[in-house]
């Protein structure tokens, strides 16, 4: 899989990021980085679409989360799309089956 990359589309308020490449401790620091320049842009609505990245590690899951605490400090809608059956499991068990864990 090739390296960690976010593409950004926008339309009105509303931003979109395909994200793509390995989400673990070795490109967190890279993902991280990026999804804060996402997020002090100043978008309202931010839809981070995961159809592009596979999940090798806990720190995968952290960034994600890291990235919606920093959003929602900021005023901002932080939301997932295309996410990854491994993923999708981790977050309905946080919230009991409820399909979300707080993103």
């Amino acid at each position: 899989m090739a390296g960690p990359s976010v593409q950004v589309i926008t339309s009105g308020h509303c931003l979109v990021a395909r994200v793509s490449g390995e989400m673990n401790y070795v490109t967190e620091p890279v993902f991280r980085l990026q999804f804060g320049e996402l997020i002090a842009r100043g978008d309202r609505f931010i839809v981070l679409d995961l159809s592009g990245v596979a999940f090798r590690d806990s720190a995968g899951l952290n960034v994600l989360l890291g990235a919606w605490r920093q959003a929602e400090a900021a005023g901002a809608v932080l939301v997932l799309a295309c996410v990854p059956d491994f993923l999708r499991g981790i977050l309905q068990a946080d919230r009991g089956g409820s399909g979300s864990a707080g993103l």
